[in-house]
């Protein structure tokens, strides 16, 4: 059942648009992922849809109701959910009486206050905190205490705004893992705004990618990332190789693509004369200095353009007539002695690619 829905919804600061055309629909009990590049209007959305902000443009509803304007429906609402902020902010007292502020704002009994406090505590693995200051603890602790605040209050929809962006890969892995707790046991629907893909693939059901405003693509992470139905959106989930061609033949599903005057194999349903995008991820291809090395249908011969470190891997950018990018070791760069102007064999496998329609 749909929970939150938005029509047509959109906004501005200062006479510019920040969010164009929104059209969502997020169902109750789901967890929903908005992923994009910083600055692509994630955290005005959610606000919009937490009801902290009227938008200039469209209409939110939620649970069925318009709630777009100011009113006892907008309020009622508001009540039945929880903001956690990019940075949060705690009080200076201890954890137990930060998570209790919003219950207490609420004039909740003292002991319905006491119960859903320690549920609360306990959920996010942070009960024996409870006595600590709030501004003692780190910032991973700090997310959780945010956290076991707004699920004090029993909401129906949880706001995540980038739940680990400032936090350590430790502490990220930790939150990340109170998060996937919380999914399975509260069963809370869950509307997230996070530029880490990998962390939106993993936690939510359905993700929608969000750029310059605009959402380009909602589906399943599995469908965005195999799927992506513009350039933007594959570059942005990192399928760095895209290559725009024609299927000139076809034997059952393995269908053959040229491409800049070179031919690729993949295996596809498309038919002979349509026209295509083949994608291929970096880590699917391999680098060799001899073809006879690769059992790999497609093995081309180029030479590095580029060779670019990063963290333990190398970025090797081959121009076999189409450019053609990849990852290896450093270790694997250095034995191979990888250097650029050098000749080298780049192969990846039919099943590697995924041939979409060509987009316009």
């Amino acid at each position: 059942m749909t929970l939150i829905q938005t029509t047509n919804l959109g906004h501005k600061y200062r006479e510019r648009y920040v969010l164009k055309n929104v059209n969502l629909n997020i169902n109750q009990g789901e967890v929903f992922a908005l992923i994009g590049p910083t600055g692509s209007g994630k955290t005005t959305l959610l606000k919009l849809l937490d009801l902290l902000e009227i938008p200039a443009s469209g209409r939110i509803y939620f649970d069925g109701v318009d709630v777009t304007h100011s009113g006892g429906p907008r309020l009622e609402a508001r009540r039945r959910m929880s903001f956690v902020l990019q940075k949060p902010i705690v009080f200076n007292m201890s954890v137990y009486d930060n998570v209790a502020c919003g219950l207490r704002w609420r004039h909740e009994p003292k002991d319905i206050v006491r119960q859903r406090i320690e549920s609360a505590l306990e959920l996010v693995a942070i009960a024996e905190y409870k006595n600590r200051n709030a501004r003692s603890l780190s910032g991973g602790e700090t997310q959780r205490v945010a956290i076991a605040r707004a699920l004090a209050t029993k909401p129906e929809v949880l706001f995540l705004d980038e739940p680990t962006a400032n936090l350590d890969p430790v502490a990220t892995s930790k939150i990340e893992e109170v998060l996937a707790h919380i999914i399975k046991e509260q069963k809370t629907t869950v509307v997230m705004a996070t530029h880490d893909m990998s962390q939106g693939q993993r936690l939510a059901r359905r993700i929608g990618v969000m750029m310059n405003g605009e959402i380009l693509q909602v589906g399943s992470p599995s469908n965005i990332f195999s799927s992506p139905k513009s350039r933007e959106v594959a570059e942005f989930v990192g399928v760095e190789n895209i290559l725009g061609g024609v299927i000139i033949a076809k034997d059952n599903n393995l269908v053959t693509i040229e491409v800049n005057g070179s031919t690729i194999q993949a295996i596809s349903d498309f038919i002979v004369g349509d026209m295509v995008q083949a994608l291929i991820r970096p880590e699917d291809i391999t680098f060799a200095l001899s073809k006879d090395i690769s059992s790999a249908r497609n093995t081309f011969e180029g030479k590095i353009s580029r060779i670019t470190p990063v963290g333990p891997l190398v970025r090797i950018e081959v121009d076999c007539g189409f450019p053609l990018l990849g990852v290896v070791t450093k270790r694997s760069a250095e034995e191979l002695g990888f250097s650029v102007g050098k000749k080298v064999c780049a192969s990846f496998k039919a099943t590697a690619i995924h041939v979409i329609k060509r987009w316009n």
